[in-house]
């Protein structure tokens, strides 16, 4: 009987074609979750056509030295740039690319190095490109990170120019608990679409973003991007529930309200963000089940746009 040379498959890796039958046949089993590195240039989300008054956007992911934006430095910027239609929201290529390191002067906290694998001798000595990064931010008409509320205060204190731009949020601004995903970390994302790649790398991470926008909601079936794009313009009001009283604490937090110390310059309240046309309702909400006499001239309001968004200028 003839038999078939078992493939060395340390010698002889699979070509495309046959990786893409492998994960379909495991795939079939249903005993088996097969992930593929993330490879943008391989990606068929992209139309590649051309487009009348399509615009640039920003994937942007940054490493620092810790959490503190007024203590803290940028070590690594990563930034993907990308061509697109703003009236269907299709994803036509990518532009371009930067990443960069900067030295903190000091040296990396522990934790640093061990998360992101970046050591003290890959950023001595080094800056960010101003030139290269200013020249990104002046095309762009959006920027997108995943969790904005941390990486633009630390970009804005760095390159003052993307203060006057518009940002949005991969984590906020799209109802994942909708689309039946609860956790929001980009890695799991990530892997609900089949996704992984090399995490906390902040080019690694800012493509890890736009992997994202090119698919589709799992539940609605509407393009990410779309979902982005619908919502990250929309104004929004922020809502302290100044002097709610102590005992009201979970049903706040069941309604989503989240605890605000004051120690950003903020009212030390519990504090929900709603969308503008939604303000009166939730003032009803506080009036009916959360202040005893039916008042709410204590709580406080600000207005928020995308352009103060997610920095130290929203209050």
């Amino acid at each position: 009987m003839k038999t078939s040379k078992a493939r060395n498959f340390q010698k002889e890796p699979m070509n495309i074609l046959e990786a893409e039958i492998a994960k379909t046949a495991l795939h079939a089993t249903g005993e088996f979750s097969v992930l593929r590195k993330l490879n943008l240039e391989m990606e068929t989300g992209f139309t590649g056509r051309s487009v009348q008054g399509s615009k640039i956007g920003l994937c942007l992911d940054t490493e620092t030295t810790g959490l503190n934006h007024a203590e803290d430095k940028i070590i690594e910027l990563g930034i993907v740039a990308f061509e697109y239609d703003p009236t269907t929201a299709e994803i036509i290529r990518i532009t371009d690319r930067y990443n960069g390191f900067e030295d903190p002067g000091r040296p990396l906290p522990k934790e640093i190095i061990e998360i992101t694998g970046i050591t003290d001798d890959m950023v001595r000595g080094q800056s960010l490109d101003d030139q290269q990064v200013n020249r990104l931010a002046n095309q762009a008409t959006v920027v997108i990170a995943h969790n904005a509320g941390f990486d633009r205060k630390f970009v804005e204190a760095r390159f003052p120019v993307f203060t006057t731009l518009p940002w949005a949020c991969t984590v906020n601004q799209i109802d994942w608990q909708a689309e039946k995903i609860s956790t929001r970390v980009l890695e799991y994302l990530l892997f609900k679409f089949g996704l992984f790649i090399n995490a906390h790398r902040a080019l690694d991470d800012a493509e890890g973003v736009l992997g994202i926008l090119l698919g589709k909601l799992p539940v609605s079936k509407t393009p990410v991007f779309k979902a982005l794009l619908d919502t990250y313009e929309v104004i929004t009001s922020n809502i302290c529930a100044v002097g709610a009283p102590f005992d009201k604490k979970d049903i706040l937090k069941q309604r989503g309200y989240r605890w605000n110390d004051g120690s950003q310059g903020a009212c030390k309240a519990w504090w929900i963000s709603v969308p503008n046309v939604l303000e009166n309702d939730e003032l009803a909400w506080l009036a009916s089940e959360v202040y005893s006499d039916g008042k709410t001239d204590r709580v406080e309001i600000s207005r928020v746009n995308a352009i103060d968004r997610f920095s130290v200028r929203e209050r």
